[in-house]
């Protein structure tokens, strides 16, 4: 349920400011997720305990952990309405309203987090869910390219949310947006051809999910004017930046294996980053135990572990996307852990197209980066 705490936190800014008479709790969002989370993280440590095998059924079919997910959503709308309200005044200033937008957006950047876990979901109301979670970032085809492209093509170079070493976060963003963009038209184009189905039909989740955006959008817009379009369009942007960026963490320089016959491995839990800081986990429903969600994609989220095959982040995602902002910092912390996970072989790695030839020039024999790491 403390995960319940990440949007309530859109619920607090007005009150604390009314009570405290401090602005700056506009900026609620980005102390408690860039700040506070990581310095807990840093305090509290790693979980450091697995569900037991014995318990997996029971954890599975435990309802508690699903409505831990359900009520997310009540909580986002509702927060996004006071919000819209508070936008279409004249009470706050312009600074203020673009704190407000910034936690309501780092809320919904997380909300997509949710609505990653319903999507996995074979129940189909669980699915629905999941769209109606992304219409605040206006990211509905996440739904489809996440389900049915990324995890089938992640940590190989044709995976456009797979992030390549020596690539920076800023050089990242519009390929995986693009990139992302275009393989859900394309897979949903080509489930619905399967289907005997035309593209523009009520079956096409693409078009399901992005009538939502459209309705939850065009109703506030018609209940508070066009004054808090400029505020909507940023909170959806920074929910959608907050989504990449994870995604950037997650897979950085990492490459799958092939078959004999060239066609990729299978992923296993050596293909994606993980991280066990206990805070983040709460707070991200385990979203850090990220290289067991790959390799088994339908387990629900309170049963998945942390393996010693699985290659590990010096920090929780809080921390992570701090460091993914500078690419300097980045490339130092990170870089040497890629080369350490291949034996000291960096190119083996998923490596930048553009820099490949620089990149196993400078590290091909790992001297400057395992000195490092």
């Amino acid at each position: 349920m403390l995960g319940l705490l990440v949007p309530a936190t859109a619920l607090l800014p007005s009150q604390l400011v009314y009570r405290t008479g401090f602005t700056v709790f506009w900026w609620i969002g980005p102390i408690i997720i860039l700040i506070a989370i990581p310095l807990l993280d840093w305090v509290v440590g790693e979980d450091g305990s697995n569900p037991r095998d014995e318990d997996y059924a029971r954890l599975t079919g435990d309802r508690y952990y699903r409505w831990c997910t359900y009520l997310f959503l009540p909580i986002q709308l509702i927060s996004l309405l006071i919000a819209a309200a508070m936008w279409a005044g004249d009470d706050l200033s312009v600074l203020d309203k673009l704190g407000l937008a910034t936690t309501i957006g780092l809320v919904g950047g997380i909300a997509i987090n949710a609505a990653h876990e319903l999507g996995h979901r074979v129940e189909s109301s669980e699915r629905w869910l999941s769209k109606i979670v992304l219409a605040q970032s206006a990211y509905g085809h996440f739904y489809v390219e996440h389900n049915r492209g990324h995890h089938a093509r992640v940590a190989t170079p044709e995976d456009p949310a797979s992030a390549r070493l020596g690539e920076t976060l800023w050089e990242f963003l519009p390929r995986t947006v693009a990139g992302g963009y275009r393989s859900a038209v394309h897979l949903e184009r080509e489930r619905l051809q399967r289907r005997g189905r035309r593209f523009w039909s009520v079956q096409n989740n693409l078009l399901q999910a992005w009538v939502m955006t459209l309705v939850l959008f065009g109703a506030l817009l018609g209940i508070f004017g066009l004054k808090i379009l400029p505020y909507l369009l940023l909170q959806a942007v920074i929910g959608a930046w907050l989504l990449e960026t994870v995604n950037y963490i997650e897979h950085y320089g990492l490459l799958r294996g092939k078959r004999p016959n060239g066609s990729w491995a299978r992923c296993a839990p050596a293909d994606s980053w993980n991280s066990d800081r206990l805070v983040t986990n709460i707070f991200l429903f385990h979203l850090q135990r990220h290289s067991d969600h790959h390799a088994n994609p339908g387990r629900r989220y309170q049963t998945l572990r942390s393996t010693a095959e699985s290659p590990q982040l010096p920090a929780g995602y809080a921390t992570m996307i701090l460091l993914a902002i500078v690419p300097a910092i980045w490339r130092r912390v990170m870089d040497p852990r890629v080369l350490a996970h291949y034996g000291g072989d960096i190119s083996r790695a998923n490596i930048a197209p553009r820099k490949r030839t620089r990149i196993i020039a400078a590290h091909g024999g790992g001297d400057g980066l395992t000195a490092a790491a």
